[in-house]
């Protein structure tokens, strides 16, 4: 075992990290005791505090022994601060934590609740483990729960980090602790529906392996923004409405987010990386936004050849939903993540937003990537959702980049020659004159 993390290059001691970890523990653990104890007392003092309970919640068993995996995330908070493989993933994972109890503690106070059922009297090792968690935890910390959201937020640093069997035996275990919030009659239903969706929130808006970058979108991409914007409000308000319609609260926040994306984040804000991999985070947070954009791409693909060979080793596409038969992929989607039908192939990913142009450096990476995979493996298909935008706009600098096409009309021409239903539209092509000017004059 190695006493160095590689990270960017250079070798961090083990024992730098594990220091580093131990500054944050003393930070975090009075910061979580503090605020949660405190937030605590202050609402049990509180006149007319409710509770938001589910009929069907009278069903679930008291079970006593549950109250172990509740306790043990205690040690795996502190565990978690030591398994970090770089100061980054460290900071991080650290502030997420941070986040986690302000946020916490932010909803006890605006949106005060309290357990509602009288916890039956446990003997043994059992009720001494629930006796020292009523010494600082009254009923009255409940919605967002604090336990849910650190369980998904520990689950997230364990798991990059375990490999083989460990790796189902962790999950159950904290599929466990998330389950003993209600078997040791500690929360209602309410309670863990809000801590997932918080801390789904805080590990999507505090990534580990990626940074934020806001450039101002203009023109279609503002058009966008507007469009998903008002979408999002309209879901949240009527989700904020009444408890009947909130679960819309879900695809407004997924529409809100890919709002931000057009007015500034870009592609980023969908968290897909280098390998097509997308974040849990983001995975749960815009599975409304990517359900529609699937359900989507497989009406319109009913009536779209699914590849079309626009030059000899060069296809252009729509999302896979068959297995490829070229010998690389250039994935230009930033909606949907690498499958199974492109498993054993060449791979690179050069994610884009839907329905807006890339700008002329990411066109050039994407043309770069093309030409390496073609040169390693012969045949390559880009594709992006439906191969009519993304990927026809890719198809076509590629052809001026490998003199096929003398000019930019021209590679259009010769693009819609080999699948019509291309639909390049003027931001595309101006994109795609200021790429050709550029190469120009650099050549």
């Amino acid at each position: 075992m190695t006493d160095c993390y590689a990270e960017h290059g250079l070798m961090v001691p083990r024992r730098t990290l594990w220091r580093r970890g131990a500054v944050w523990l003393v930070v975090l653990a009075p910061l979580f005791f503090l605020t949660y104890g405190q937030v605590n007392q202050f609402t049990a003092g509180r006149a007319g505090v409710e509770s938001l309970v589910f009929g069907w919640e009278t069903q679930i068993p008291f079970l006593p022994w549950t109250i172990v995996p509740y306790w043990s995330i205690d040690l795996l908070y502190g565990l978690s601060l030591f398994v970090c493989t770089s100061r980054r993933e460290l900071t991080r994972h650290a502030w997420r934590l941070v986040a986690a109890s302000l946020l916490a503690c932010a909803g006890f106070l605006l949106f005060p609740l309290k357990f509602s059922f009288v916890r039956p009297q446990s003997e043994g090792l059992f009720g001494w483990l629930f006796q020292q968690l009523e010494l600082f935890d009254l009923p009255y910390n409940q919605a967002p729960s604090l336990h849910i959201m650190l369980a998904w937020l520990l689950w997230l640093r364990f798991w990059p980090h375990l490999r083989g069997v460990w790796r189902p035996v962790m999950s159950a275990w904290f599929l466990l602790i998330a389950a003993s919030v209600l078997t040791t009659w500690q929360h209602h239903f309410i309670d863990v529906l809000t801590g997932l969706a918080a801390g789904v929130v805080i590990s999507y808006a505090i990534p580990i392996n990626s940074n934020w970058r806001w450039r101002p979108a203009s023109g279609k991409g503002r058009r966008l923004m507007l469009r998903y914007a008002a979408a999002a409000l309209i879901c949240l308000i009527t989700g904020f409405s009444a408890l009947a319609y909130a679960w819309l609260l879900w695809p407004g926040m997924a529409l809100g987010a890919i709002a931000l994306a057009y007015a500034g984040l870009g592609s980023g804000a969908l968290q897909k990386n280098a390998n097509g991999n997308i974040s849990p985070s983001s995975r749960l947070l815009l599975f409304p936004y990517r359900l529609g954009a699937r359900l989507s791409m497989c009406w319109f693909m009913r009536r779209l050849a699914p590849v079309t060979e626009i030059a000899p080793g060069m296809f252009v596409g729509g999302y896979p939903l068959r297995s490829v038969s070229q010998g690389a992929v250039l994935d230009v989607t930033a909606e949907f993540s690498r499958n199974r039908h492109t498993a054993g192939r060449g791979y690179v990913c050069e994610p884009m937003l839907d329905l807006v142009a890339p700008d002329a450096e990411q066109l050039e990476r994407a043309v770069m990537a093309l030409t390496q995979l073609q040169a390693q493996y012969g045949s390559v298909l880009v594709h992006c959702a439906l191969g009519l935008s993304r990927s026809a706009l890719v198809g076509a600098a590629w052809l001026l980049a490998c003199g096929v096409a003398a000019s930019p009309r021209q590679s259009v021409e010769l693009l819609h020659c080999r699948r019509p239903q291309i639909v390049l539209s003027p931001s595309f092509l101006q994109v795609l004159e200021q790429w050709h000017q550029q190469r120009t004059k650099n050549v």
